[in-house]
């Protein structure tokens, strides 16, 4: 099992550079080329990272081969209210809290526009 074989794929299935896989990990570019090429381990740490940056788990980075479909991007935009909630439920406490709360203030600003609107309205 080679990670940085692993690594190289999922970047360019993304198609993106050495340099934007190193700032997602918080590394240099070199240092990232390293780990892709096996010279040096990638930290569990980064692992979570590109975790998270892909909708996927550190399973699926570490265990992926050729078949394995490795998801581009997760964008919330291309999914129904379903899965959009599925995608919000397998994020862990803090960034669900997070989530949540943007979206309380969304909506509480939504209702206050309504509410302002429609009494200005009336007079």
């Amino acid at each position: 099992m080679k990670i940085g074989n692993n690594l190289k794929q999922l970047r360019e299935k993304n198609k993106l550079t050495q340099q934007e896989m190193a700032d997602i990990i918080c590394t240099h570019r070199t240092g990232y080329s390293k780990m892709e090429n096996s010279q040096q381990e990638i930290t569990v740490d980064g692992l979570v990272m590109i975790a998270k940056r892909f909708g996927m788990t550190v399973d699926d980075i570490i265990f992926c081969d050729e078949k394995n479909n490795i998801p581009k991007e997760v964008s919330m935009e291309e999914k129904n209210a379903q899965e959009q909630i599925k995608l919000i439920q397998q994020l862990d406490e803090e960034d669900k809290f997070i989530v949540l709360k943007m979206i309380d203030k969304m909506l509480a600003n939504k209702k206050f526009k309504d509410f302002f609107n429609n009494n200005v309205a009336a007079l």
